[in-house]
């Protein structure tokens, strides 16, 4: 276990100095930048390595991982969220544990998450999740809404009891205009949530950047990236 923690202390303070690089790159201050790592496929022992090295924010993106690997951290002062695509049958599960979920993409999850969140009485907030790869009235090969789709579901979210509107989420994508151009990609991103925040002022969260690519989110302005692999390491194949 202690070389499992000097590990992730040596790699959580290499993405560190990163992040750091690229904040005083982009003239910004590192306190404008939250590390969410993402501990899938990774054990609930990991998870409590990683509190004790200072991380508090954590993310999932399958619920059958997620739900006990919360339940076996409940006592620690985490914050989970969700990030993969989400099947509203999985929905009750994740609003169970979850305080965000950063891949909103569909009025029908809004409708099943407002329900959930309801019945567990708590908040959840919400990222809608951008495409863009995708097409006006289409979805992302990754999940994700068109740039055209995001005000009607924002409007929804915000409209809908038990969750809460916190801004824009993307993933790199692999396919059209913006593939291998990640740096434009979250500057688009960054636009889309400038012309958000015109309607919706608290919605000021721009999740985007992952190992390979947070410096390029850093530089556009994101508030949040996601960092697995330069964390955890190279993940472990699934059977």
């Amino acid at each position: 276990m202690t070389d499992r923690r000097a590990q992730l202390a040596e790699n959580l303070a290499r993405v560190e100095e990163r992040i750091s690089a690229a904040c005083a790159a982009a003239g910004r201050e590192r306190g404008e930048v939250t590390l969410i790592v993402v501990t899938k496929t990774y054990p609930a022992s990991d998870v409590r390595l990683l509190h004790e090295l200072g991380v508090r924010h954590v993310a999932e993106n399958r619920d059958q991982d997620a739900a006990p690997k919360a339940a076996a951290c409940a006592d620690l002062d985490l914050t989970w969220h969700f990030v993969g695509q989400l099947q509203t049958n999985k929905v009750r599960s994740v609003a169970s544990y979850a305080h965000q979920v950063q891949s909103v993409d569909r009025l029908k999850l809004v409708t099943a998450l407002s329900t959930a969140a309801a019945r567990a009485g708590r908040e959840l907030g919400c990222l809608i999740q951008v495409a863009l790869d995708a097409g006006s009235g289409e979805r992302g090969e990754r999940g994700g809404v068109a740039p055209d789709g995001i005000e009607e579901l924002a409007g929804a979210v915000a409209g809908a009891p038990g969750l809460r509107l916190d801004g824009l989420m993307t993933v790199a994508p692999l396919a059209g205009q913006y593939a291998g151009r990640q740096r434009a990609a979250f500057d688009r991103l960054m636009e889309l949530a400038s012309r958000l925040r015109a309607s919706h002022p608290a919605a000021n969260m721009v999740s985007a950047g992952m190992s390979a690519d947070l410096e390029d989110a850093v530089a556009a302005g994101a508030t949040h990236v996601r960092i697995g692999t330069a964390v955890l390491g190279d993940r472990p194949r699934l059977g």
